[in-house]
């Protein structure tokens, strides 16, 4: 899906120990489902802590879609330029972002896809220069 950025995933290092560090799959290799972490040590004393724990919303995301998460955030959430970054359409960009939405947990709006193009098309007249600010306010708006 995004092969672009293989590299997202570099190891790391510890800088407490100089102990390499593997991020944590959040989906089992073997059947696909959520995993969860059941035990948290200390590096320095030794004290552990075992049980159930969750890895938060963002650990429910495939690999795939942290990379996406990572650029949306390098881009400040400027669809614009996730498109440029990624190669890939306004529609894709928004597709992925549902994607990563609806996996966290959350309800995704589903808009009309002729509403999507408009609005795009309204921004895409502003960035232009094809009409004002004001005029692309009052477009967006009326949607």
């Amino acid at each position: 899906m995004m092969g672009e950025m293989k590299g997202w995933f570099r190891q790391q290092t510890d800088p407490s120990s100089s102990q390499p560090l593997y991020p944590v799959g959040t989906r089992c290799p073997v059947c696909g489902e959520a995993m969860h972490i059941a035990r948290l040590e200390c590096d320095a004393c030794g004290s552990a802590l075992e049980g159930h724990f969750t890895l938060g919303r963002l650990q429910r995301l495939t690999r795939e879609q942290l990379q996406f998460v990572e650029v949306f955030i390098k881009c400040r959430g400027k669809i614009k330029d996730v498109e440029e970054e990624l190669g890939v359409s306004y529609p894709t960009v928004v597709a992925r972002l549902n994607e990563v939405v609806q996996a966290m947990g959350f309800e995704v709006r589903v808009e009309d896809g002729e509403v999507v193009a408009r609005r795009q098309q309204i921004l895409d007249d502003l960035a232009a220069g094809r009409i004002t600010a004001a005029e692309a306010a009052a477009r967006l708006r009326a949607l």
